[in-house]
């Protein structure tokens, strides 16, 4: 049974967040916490093999307590089990220690095959935690990927189409996997009702610092950090330009060196 894990992340909903001037914090008062929208296209994209090759979608996250309603939201449209990585020793944490936090959570609990990512996550967008994650996974990377087209579980490889800029690649690759997921093929699910009762009711593994073997906690949270974000500050806009059209090309040209000239 091929083994599959679903990266995905709660994240506050950009489209509402504020900065304050002052002191260049983000003012998350008010503003809901959602799945990382590619996320939910990369869950469907593990949610498609295992429709037609079968397999097993274990989710993990690393947050609060409350990024537990996000794991019950993917749970709503298919996925088997759910591992939330939680304690105040994994806070303040960059991709590098967010990395190594997940990859050991998930390894204490299983293997996998395939590792499902989405490419980015909008309130970071760094795109670094695929490649990290492939790297401490000992996984094969498909960066960009299309669509998952053939996969064979005796020999273990597959087939894959990922995008480039400038055309589409295939590529044969060998288990096990890490992908980050283009959206194009993969949209989003939706649950429906008996979904959500199983969700509602499903069990759901928490880890603690403590819980996860051989853990090093020199590389975790703050202290595994090596990037340091001393301030955040809004860009300061330039002035608003002006269009000078004074009929003909002689008197707009006239009006521009003047006002060079001043």
């Amino acid at each position: 049974m091929l083994k599959l894990l679903c990266c995905v992340k709660q994240v506050p909903d950009v489209d509402q967040m504020r900065m304050d001037p002052e002191t260049g914090n983000l003012i998350r008062a008010g503003v809901p916490a959602i799945l990382n929208p590619v996320d939910a296209n990369a869950l469907s994209a593990a949610l498609k093999v295992k429709e037609t090759y079968g397999g097993e979608i274990t989710l993990i996250t690393m947050g609060p307590p409350n990024a537990e309603a996000v794991l019950r939201e993917c749970l709503a449209v298919g996925a088997d089990k759910a591992i939330l990585v939680s304690d105040r020793a994994f806070g303040n944490a960059d991709t590098l220690a967010t990395s190594y936090s997940i990859a050991s959570a998930a390894l204490s609990q299983d293997s996998y095959d395939m590792i499902f990512c989405g490419k980015e996550t909008i309130d970071g967008a760094t795109g670094q935690m695929g490649p990290q994650l492939a790297e401490r996974f000992g996984a094969a990377q498909v960066s960009g990927a299309l669509l998952l087209k053939e996969v064979n579980e005796e020999n273990k490889t597959m087939i894959v189409d990922r995008e480039l800029e400038k055309g589409v690649e295939t590529l044969k690759v060998t288990l096990p996997v890490l992908f980050t997921m283009e959206k194009t093929n993969y949209p989003v699910r939706i649950p429906n009702l008996k979904g959500k009762m199983k969700a509602k009711k499903a069990e759901i593994t928490v880890l603690s610092a403590d819980d996860i073997p051989g853990l090093d906690r020199s590389r975790i949270g703050d202290p595994g950090s090596p990037t340091k974000v001393p301030r955040m500050f809004p860009p300061v806009m330039p002035e608003p330009g002006m269009i000078i059209d004074e009929g003909s090309l002689e008197a707009s040209v006239a009006k521009l060196m003047g006002l060079i000239k001043e």
